[in-house]
């Protein structure tokens, strides 16, 4: 299989460098394109082909990720469909309120559309990646686009109507986390730690708490309750969270992102 990746930000060389580390695809059959050629020379360390023209990535490519904003989506997508061969060429999204069925609409031929949406912690090899197949893709182009995302951390399928929603809890969720991380690190500083300390802490809080949901599958209110002791000091920051509208506050963010992603569908 030759891999080829129209973009090269951080979602895009996250992917490449854990294709590339994993040795699913040898180095030299993946293709990357980008105008910015200091991120092109950044992953032309790796081994990989690097390119200013995207239709060269396309031509050289049997799978395609496109990994450019979606505002550039209908440019990239234009501009490869003039090309030909897209019957044999499996097309993989990860633009956020773009459907396989305006992917599909670009081109010809039947192409295969895979539509996916990972996140940024596909950075360090702990990404999340929902994925759908368009009406043209088999079950051996969900195969193959799950095994390139596997090499960035887990993967789910998901019926595409669901796509929007999972952007807003997976998505862009790594932003929300960030930031509570970034408050408790501000208070521990505030109570006197020091910076590079109260960070620590507060992710390492985080990282673990996350691990006990995935791990012993029990709801997260029990998990809280664990370590709300009567009368201790937990369930009171619990009490001004609760006033203060943080479980509101998350959701309604949430239901903002999923309605900002079905407005950029309609783009």
């Amino acid at each position: 299989m030759k891999l080829g990746v129209i973009g090269a930000g951080n979602m895009a060389s996250a992917i490449v460098r854990g294709v590339a580390a994993s040795k699913k695809i040898n180095a030299k059959d993946i293709f990357v394109s980008d105008k910015d050629t200091q991120k092109l020379d950044a992953l032309s360390v790796l081994g990989v082909n690097v390119s200013i023209d995207n239709s060269e990535i396309y031509k050289n490519s049997d799978v395609i990720i496109f990994a450019v904003k979606p505002n550039i989506y209908p440019l990239v997508l234009g501009e490869m469909s003039k090309i030909g061969d897209a019957e044999n060429k499996l097309i993989i999204s990860i633009a956020p309120g773009i459907t396989t069925e305006k992917i599909e609409s670009y081109f010809d031929k039947d192409v295969r559309v895979i539509r996916t949406m990972p996140n940024t912690p596909a950075m360090v090899g702990e990404g999340m990646s929902v994925l759908c197949t368009g009406s043209n893709a088999d079950e051996n182009d969900f195969a193959c686009a799950d095994e390139i995302f596997s090499c960035v951390g887990k993967t789910v399928r998901l019926d595409e109507k669901m796509m929007d929603c999972v952007v807003a809890i997976s998505g862009s969720s790594p932003a929300y986390v960030f930031m509570l991380i970034e408050a408790m690190a501000d208070a521990g500083v505030k109570s006197g730690l020091a910076r590079d300390i109260s960070y620590e802490l507060a992710s390492q809080a985080v990282l673990g708490s996350a691990k006990m949901v995935l791990e012993t599958k029990k709801h997260p209110g029990e998990l809280k309750d664990m370590v709300c002791s009567p009368g201790g000091t937990t369930i009171d920051a619990v009490a001004v969270l609760e006033k203060r509208g943080f479980k509101s506050a998350v959701i309604e963010a949430m239901d903002a992102c999923t309605k900002k992603t079905l407005e950029m569908g309609k783009k």
